[in-house]
């Protein structure tokens, strides 16, 4: 921290320099955003300057980018603060790690009464994000996708129930973004065909891959919602095609029920 920072903030000065970003331009808006972060209201121009070492027209360009992507707010007489985007993204955050927190035990549960890989997914953009899993070698099946890896929402379960739960129109836009790009012979490539299992989808309660992201493995997926009524994240069982049990359906659908109940979902 340098000696301006330390007085414009009333922190004692560092000596050990703390590292740094190697993209320039995000490492000053990172100082930007600490130095906002810092105080309790507004900071004028001046201020932010000199508290990151930054020449005022500098800082000025950033925090405007800043200011478009809603990270920060400029009030009426040209002060900054922290934006509502910030409150937006620590606000998914939170409720992903709540969601990994609370959903852990029962995944293990889950995956002791079938046997088989029980994965946690969330939706993001037009791919879901594997966030945990519960796995034995008993499963029999290697898992291909690690905790971190992606699919597109078209190809797995939980994707579907993430589609399900947008509009027609929004259904559209996806295949057009994504151009329902396949992986196997399975794949619902085909606007129709996806608009047709999404229905199924929504009138079941439950989604299913059926081989569709990869050749002999097929998964079942249940919803998991928050204490609004959003679906936050999927529960899906992944099994060697000849092994899945529609027989489990009913402990899946049971078990993401929980969780949602644990996360304040008080619905159906």
């Amino acid at each position: 921290m340098s000696s301006h920072r330390a007085l414009a903030t009333g922190l004692p000065e560092v000596s050990a320099p703390q590292p740094r970003v190697a993209i320039q331009v995000l490492d000053r808006a990172m100082r930007l955003l600490d130095a906002l972060a810092d105080r309790s209201g507004p900071v004028t121009l001046k201020e932010l300057a000199l508290a990151t070492d930054l020449h005022p027209s500098t800082a000025h360009r950033i925090l405007n980018d800043l200011a478009t992507g809603r990270l920060i707010e400029r009030t009426d007489n040209g002060s900054y603060s922290l934006g509502m985007r910030l409150l937006e993204l620590g606000h998914l955050v939170k409720t992903r790690l709540d969601v990994r927190e609370v959903a852990l035990e029962h995944m293990r549960q889950l995956h002791e009464r079938t046997g088989q890989t029980v994965n946690l997914s969330v939706r993001q953009g037009d791919e879901i994000v594997y966030i945990d899993r519960a796995y034995s070698e008993r499963s029999g099946m290697q898992v291909v996708r690690a905790i971190g890896g992606r699919a597109p929402l078209h190809l797995t379960s939980t994707g579907k129930l993430f589609l399900a739960a947008a509009d027609d129109r929004q259904v559209r836009a996806y295949a057009v973004r994504t151009g329902l790009a396949g992986n196997t012979r399975n794949s619902l490539t085909d606007l129709v065909l996806l608009e047709r299992d999404l229905g199924l989808v929504r009138r079941h309660g439950y989604a299913r891959d059926n081989e569709e992201l990869e050749l002999g493995v097929r998964c079942i997926a249940a919803g998991i919602r928050d204490e609004s009524g959003r679906l936050v994240a999927g529960l899906s069982l992944s099994a060697p095609a000849s092994r899945l049990e529609d027989a489990w359906l009913d402990d899946l659908i049971e078990t993401a029920s929980d969780i949602s109940h644990a996360l304040g979902y008080h619905g159906e």
